[in-house]
């Protein structure tokens, strides 16, 4: 989508844009000549996530943008107060917040050590309320001002909590804020709206989360970055004092303006996508796709599971090897239910492996819960293991990423099962 030059000489403040998403977002508002103040921790290179506040700036000025990088940690008031008026004294004012900075652990409540739950709240919530904070005095006479936070639509479906809880009370943080403040700054001409993706964005962390849950296919579901920055260019152009409380989808406000090729963002297009976190439509489309046949036909379905259960882990154990366990180096509990209700245990963690129905020997680095049937569709490839866990039909207790390692054997069991 190409600029209209609106975003000319604004000052825009973008928390957590050294990479991903604030950055595609600072990138693009760049190309109209705007001030960015880069809000962020990253100021040496980490060993695993690409760039800092320092390269992300460089590639900023090369746009168009002139840019100031500030050493940010959301959690610490200081800080941000000193980037908030290292920002005022370069750029004159702010006119513009991007809440951008967030903190993820998709873990139920027994799994989320009170440090990440912490991490969650204080980076989401509490991040995105102080740095408003500190920056409304600012926008009270910015230009056309805007507050624009990356969280997504208030959805009470239990389906989004029953798994990961903290994070999304974390991240509804976020939300509650666009309800509140667009309400409270109404009158000053503020505008407060909220931005998520519909489908998956390839960042640092959801690449990690996609090849932990499902490899390179997973990556390949998903789009790339710069479909959330035109969505927010978009929204960031509009009159501030008409376009307020919105919790605006990236594609939906994109066709608004025209926009019909959305290949252009795919990671690789073609690829069917995988829609993001709470959006009810994936679980609709979910349900039609994996909703069990009626009568005669379910009966059938159930009784061909409850044989097939002992027969996958016989599967597993025929294709196990010192290679394969020393890959995994995990052992797995599986708590299955319905037609063939058990518990097993998958060690690939010693020697060359064994499986069986009951307790494992070795105490589980995961536990996998999920219905006899689901559990076979998951083995058959029939059933992504990242659709199972989004909708609940995979519960996952313990190690997160050991358990997905799984994934890949699954792969090499599709042809035999």
């Amino acid at each position: 989508m190409l600029n209209t030059g609106k975003l000319a000489g604004r000052t825009i403040f973008i928390t957590g844009a050294s990479r991903g998403i604030g950055k595609a977002i600072a990138l693009k508002a760049a190309k109209d000549g705007a001030n960015i103040v880069i809000a962020a921790k990253t100021a040496e290179a980490h060993p695993k996530l690409p760039g800092t506040i320092y390269t992300a700036a460089k590639e900023i000025e090369a746009a168009g943008g002139r840019c100031l990088p500030c050493i940010v940690d959301v959690r610490d008031e200081a800080q941000i107060q000193a980037a908030v008026e290292a920002a005022v004294k370069e750029f004159g004012g702010i006119d513009i917040l991007v809440n951008n900075a967030s903190a993820i652990s998709l873990t139920g409540t027994l799994e989320t050590p009170m440090k990440k739950y912490d991490l969650m709240h204080h980076v989401n919530t509490r991040g995105t309320f102080l740095t408003s904070k500190l920056c409304l005095p600012y926008l009270k006479v910015g230009k056309n001002p805007h507050i624009l936070n990356l969280s997504p639509p208030l959805n009470m479906n239990p389906v989004w909590f029953q798994n990961h809880v903290a994070y999304t009370m974390a991240k509804y943080g976020m939300s509650m804020c666009v309800l509140g403040m667009a309400e409270e700054f109404r009158s000053d001409g503020i505008a407060v709206n909220a931005l998520w993706p519909r489908t998956g964005i390839t960042t640092a962390a959801m690449d990690m989360l996609g090849k932990l849950m499902g490899g390179e296919d997973t990556v390949n579901q998903l789009r790339f970055p710069e479909i959330m920055a035109d969505a927010a260019y978009v929204i960031l152009t509009r009159d501030s004092k008409n376009f307020t409380r919105n919790f605006c989808i990236d594609e939906d406000i994109l066709r608004e303006v025209g926009v019909t090729d959305f290949d252009v963002y795919a990671v690789k297009p073609g690829t069917p996508l995988m829609p993001d976190f709470f959006l009810d439509e994936f679980l609709e489309d979910f349900a039609k796709k994996s909703s069990p046949k009626m009568g005669a036909g379910a009966k059938q379905d159930a009784s061909a599971a409850a044989g097939q259960v002992d027969q996958v882990f016989k599967t597993i154990m025929a294709a196990a090897n010192e290679e394969i366990v020393k890959k995994t180096n995990a052992v797995f509990a599986f708590q299955v239910k319905g037609a063939e209700e058990g518990q097993w245990y998958l060690d690939l963690k010693n020697g060359s492996g064994s499986a069986g129905k009951g307790e494992s020997p070795s105490p589980p680095d995961a536990t996998l819960i999920m219905d006899s049937q689901d559990f076979v569709k998951m083995f058959q490839g029939k059933l992504k293991a990242t659709a199972a866990f989004m909708t609940g039909k995979l519960k996952i207790k313990g190690d997160m990423g050991k358990a997905m390692k799984l994934e890949k054997l699954m792969g090499a069991m599709q042809s035999k099962l």
